[in-house]
């Protein structure tokens, strides 16, 4: 980032600065309650500061170079996000995912097309393997995506996983910071389809629609491990398939449980309503800004994306969930959730770099590595006392949450332990 000086929080003015007691930010010390430096594009190059203007002025080709940027981490990147951050609204965004097959792409195609009827400009993110050679995406989702081809109110961007398991890079989460930027009025993330542990989609998205193709067998129980907690709707897409009407029975029951659903009722079942909530659930939703919402009931809906049937039901449900979010303190618990996701991808990429620093400043891999395997130092030992400079920096902030200051022993590690 650059030298400028932060703009402190009572500086600023802007509104949501103020902090309270009963607030997490009012325990951090005031260095780190700076929201943003004074003027983030002065920290821009010449080149970076123009790609950030031709952005604002809805230019699509700067957007495509600032997302090649975030994706190649080039030198400015961080400095350019930084900027992009300080223009970026609350855009709603969908998170779309499930097994490879269920028609992902198909769906997202023809929801687009919904939404650009309805004038709205639409950001779509297409999550791709990643290339085991180039790293790069490899299945271009584009070409199913072919109707909204030419349409410059539609941005569709396939993007590569970049081998994270939980189905995101970090880079995913920056473009959907640009894309707010651009002015998107919506935004939909299609991920890499890979099965259960595609679970990194509630971190960014708002409203998490898990896509289920029926007769697949196993469809259901591959939900029941992990990706059937993160969804908000389910999509039995080609509902015109003889399994389907089972596949939303059998979604039906896992969702209320032993709660009877009446059965299948079209793409809304009876029950459930336009809504997404039991016509019979007394429950109150949860006020406090940092735990979810529990009134919600995932909504099952039937979609044939290929003739977009179903599509606009699917669009309402979207809509309904944002609605339940916004009046209970849902939008701003997800806001926070992507924030301290944001954090620790962030925290973890750097801690990164600094590891491999780290290690050819001692040596190098190999050179440490050959040290463990000849039994000359064991690998535990090794990495307390590579890390213990590191320990004592951080022991050494002093943390101010009552008023006085109080700095740990700096030869004293997390654990209680003195460093080796």
């Amino acid at each position: 980032m650059g030298d400028d000086t932060p703009q402190t929080a009572d500086d600023d003015g802007d509104d949501g600065d103020e902090t309270t007691d009963d607030e997490p930010t009012a325990s951090l010390p005031d260095e780190l309650l700076a929201t943003r430096p004074a003027a983030p594009r002065e920290q821009l190059s010449a080149t970076n500061t123009a790609l950030l203007d031709d952005l604002l002025d809805g230019d699509q080709r700067a957007l495509a170079r600032v997302l090649t940027k975030i994706e190649d981490r080039t030198a400015g990147a961080r400095d350019l996000l930084a900027a992009l951050y300080t223009h970026a609204g609350t855009t709603p965004v969908l998170g779309i995912t499930g097994s490879p097959g269920a028609g992902k792409s198909t769906l997202v195609d023809k929801l687009t097309d919904y939404y650009r009827e309805r004038g709205e400009i639409v950001g779509v993110l297409a999550v791709d393997p990643a290339s085991p050679y180039t790293g790069g995406s490899v299945l271009g989702d584009r070409i199913r995506m072919g109707s909204t081809a030419g349409d410059e109110g539609v941005f569709v961007r396939s993007m590569s996983a970049r081998g994270r398991l939980g189905g995101l890079s970090m880079a995913t989460t920056d473009a959907v910071t640009a894309f707010e930027a651009f002015g998107m009025d919506r935004i939909i993330i299609e991920t890499v389809g890979a099965g259960q542990n595609e679970v990194d989609i509630v971190e960014t998205a708002d409203t998490v629609a898990v896509v289920v193709q029926p007769g697949s067998g196993d469809d259901v129980q591959l939900l029941k491990a992990g990706i059937l907690e993160i969804g908000d709707l389910f999509v039995v897409n080609k509902a015109d398939m003889d399994e389907a009407a089972q596949t939303v029975a059998d979604l039906e029951a896992m969702v209320h449980g032993a709660k009877p659903t009446g059965g299948v009722a079209g793409h809304h079942t009876a029950d459930i309503g336009p809504v997404g909530h039991d016509s019979d659930d007394s429950e109150t939703s949860t006020t406090d800004d940092n735990e979810e919402p529990t009134s919600w009931t995932p909504t099952v809906i039937e979609t044939i994306a290929t003739t977009g049937e179903g599509v606009e039901e699917f669009a309402d449900a979207v809509a309904a969930h944002t609605t339940h979010l916004d009046s209970s303190a849902g939008a701003t618990s997800r806001r926070h959730q992507r924030a301290a996701a944001t954090l620790q991808r962030l925290l973890r990429s750097d801690l990164s770099e600094i590891s491999e620093r780290l290690l050819d400043a001692n040596g190098g891999l190999n050179v440490l590595a050959a040290a463990v395997a000849e039994r000359d130092i064991d690998p535990y030992t090794l990495v307390d006392r590579l890390v213990a400079p590191l320990d004592s920096a951080v022991a050494s902030v002093p943390v101010d949450t009552d008023g006085t200051d109080e700095t740990p022993d700096a030869n004293t590690n997390s654990d209680g332990n003195t460093p080796t």
